[in-house]
């Protein structure tokens, strides 16, 4: 799925080439105007923190997070985001919409200070830590063409592999 319009976005999982490639920045910003609310919509459903536009099958530097602050939604839109600067190291386990049911131990820096421009195309730049750190780093690397398992070792990986050929085979894919 190509076009950035449409009735119903799906999330592409692991093993479709969409996301598996680096994604194309983003120029127009009324083309992705409509694919915005609609990924919000779908990450909100999943339910989810962070969505990136490969995810949905469009090959665009887009991300949509939502980590809350004091409970309260902080939802941002990511047009081709940047880490200028990584601080520290944090293995904590994570997730993702693109594979369904996995949980992986990663390492990722602990703060993080990220540019990109926001869905009117100012620029804004985001300094984070803990969970938001980590969701703007996991939904950076989809746009790169990396996806969480991609950063196991190989019997990591291995392991991951075997738990996403049973959950197809037992229809929980």
């Amino acid at each position: 799925m190509e076009s950035l319009s449409g009735p119903l976005l799906k999330i592409h999982k692991y093993g479709d080439p969409v996301l598996q490639r680096k994604a194309k920045p983003v120029k127009d910003f009324a083309a992705v105007k409509s694919l915005v609310p609609a990924m919000f919509d779908l990450m909100y459903a999943e339910p989810g923190i962070g969505l990136a536009a490969p995810q949905v099958g469009v090959s665009l530097r887009l991300a949509v997070v939502d980590v809350p602050v004091d409970g309260r939604p902080n939802p941002m839109v990511l047009i081709n985001p940047k880490i200028e600067e990584k601080k520290g190291r944090i293995a904590s386990t994570e997730g993702c919409l693109s594979l369904p049911g996995i949980s992986v131990t990663i390492a990722r820096a602990a703060v993080v200070r990220v540019s990109a421009l926001n869905e009117l195309g100012f620029p804004v730049s985001i300094q984070a830590d803990g969970l938001l750190s980590r969701c703007l780093q996991h939904e950076i690397d989809h746009l790169d063409g990396v996806l969480m398992i991609d950063h196991l070792s190989l019997t990591e990986k291995f392991k991951a592999q075997l738990e996403i050929r049973k959950r197809k085979k037992d229809g929980t894919w």
